[in-house]
């Protein structure tokens, strides 16, 4: 920073300091051309003269005013005013006061808006001219006296520019804050929804898996003396289920990774293309599960793929955690018109209601007599993530009991998700669909 960029940072920071150091510019002005004369003797000439006191003193009082332009600008320019046209009924030959109230006539026009600017650089003029063409000994179309008219008009003009150049500046200003706080809110809405999307698929993959793992478990502790074939079976089962769980951890976590940690793991997001085996993995924990498929090989979005996926296995966990023994589930993938319907409905009596369970469920045991899977007793999230999934694409989602017995998960996800948006809509889960 050079020496004057430093002074002038210093007197922005001080501006009485600074309006000080105006005002004694302008009074060494006014002084020094209050000793200065014109002549037309023989031509254009000057001479030099000798100011009265009067003129001196209303120089200094003048001066002393300006200082306070800034706090008092209306005021300051009233007081200058007055000493200029006291100067122009007095001095003879006149003394430069009106320079002081033109650098006032510039401190409020440069302070207040444009109408205001207007009217009291009118008044200011007006008084101004008049009291220098009609009083003192020079004719009133003297130079000296358009002069007081030109200069005033001068100071109202740079003082309007000034301002409307500070509020083009300041509205410059405001806009690119306003855009820095909207991608910053922006920033913080996309963490926000990508939270919740990873904790979506937290749920989905901790549910699903570690449910099978639940009841696999408990078969395999409830036939390990008699059956230990079975046993063995089962615990492969365990085993199959914590790998994939652990595996689809690993994907979704990597999402959390920081750009300097190792890079996350690349495997696609599960889709419909893998719904076989995801049926195949309810069918070895011992629930029948049906798969039928009308969609004509329809290639959906990746986000539609990934919901469809998501809203079947959650589906297909509620039914094994709350359907009961002997409950069978039928899952069905329709294209229609440009919407895919997801639906999984199960015929199960019911196990003991937890909050994600099916109202009309009852307790039952396993007919082996092993103890079914124990709900949680926290609060359930799986009917809530799925709202949460359908609602985000766009799509309706309904839930609740089946006539007859059961319950029953309709899902509509709309197959071009920038093209067909509906408005979504749920149902409460004691809803009649």
């Amino acid at each position: 920073m050079t020496t004057l960029e430093r002074a002038r940072c210093e007197l922005k920071a001080h501006p009485l300091a600074l309006d000080a150091a105006l005002a004694a510019a302008v009074l060494v002005c006014m002084v020094a051309g209050s000793f200065a004369a014109p002549s037309d003797d023989q031509g254009v000439t000057w001479d030099v003269r000798s100011p009265g006191v009067l003129s001196l003193l209303l120089m200094l009082l003048a001066a002393v005013a300006l200082v306070f332009r800034r706090r008092a600008p209306r005021t300051v320019l009233a007081l200058t005013g007055t000493f200029s046209v006291v100067e122009c009924v007095t001095g003879d030959p006149r003394a430069p006061v009106t320079m002081s109230a033109v650098v006032a006539l510039y401190t409020v026009a440069a302070t207040t808006d444009r109408t205001t600017t207007f009217r009291v650089g009118l008044l200011t003029m007006t008084v101004l001219t008049a009291a220098a063409m009609l009083a003192g000994p020079l004719p009133w179309y003297a130079q000296e006296n358009l002069g007081v008219l030109a200069w005033t008009g001068i100071g109202a003009t740079a003082g309007d520019a000034v301002r409307s150049r500070r509020a083009v500046v300041q509205a410059i200003r405001e806009r690119a804050e306003r855009a820095e706080r909207t991608r910053e809110e922006e920033a913080r809405r996309r963490v926000a929804e990508e939270r919740l999307r990873i904790a979506r698929d937290l749920h989905d993959v901790v549910a699903h898996h570690i449910a099978l793992v639940n009841v696999q478990a408990g078969v395999a502790a409830h036939v390990m003396d008699k059956r230990p074939d079975q046993a063995k079976e089962a615990l492969a089962h365990v085993r199959e289920a914590s790998r994939s769980a652990l595996n689809e951890l690993r994907a979704t976590v990597g999402l959390l990774r920081q750009s300097g940690d190792p890079e996350a793991p690349t495997e696609p997001a599960p889709g419909l293309s893998l719904l076989e085996e995801l049926a195949g993995t309810f069918r070895s924990a011992g629930l029948p599960v049906e798969v039928a498929r009308a969609d004509q090989d329809t290639r959906l979005p990746a986000a539609v793929d990934l919901a469809a996926y998501r809203i079947v296995q959650e589906a297909l966990t509620n039914v094994r955690k709350h359907a009961g023994a002997g409950a069978r589930a039928e899952v069905s993938v329709v294209r229609v018109g440009r919407d895919i319907e997801i639906t999984v409905v199960d015929d199960g009596a019911g196990a003991a209601p937890g909050p994600d369970a099916h109202p009309e469920h009852d307790p039952e045991r396993d007919p082996e007599g092993a103890p079914g899977p124990v709900p949680e007793t926290g609060g359930g999230h799986g009917l809530l993530g799925m709202r949460e999934r359908v609602s985000a694409l766009g799509g309706t989602l309904s839930t609740g009991p089946r006539y007859g017995g059961g319950f029953r998960v309709h899902a509509i996800l709309p197959v071009s998700t920038t093209d067909t948006r509906i408005e979504g809509r749920t149902t409460a889960p004691g809803e009649p669909v």
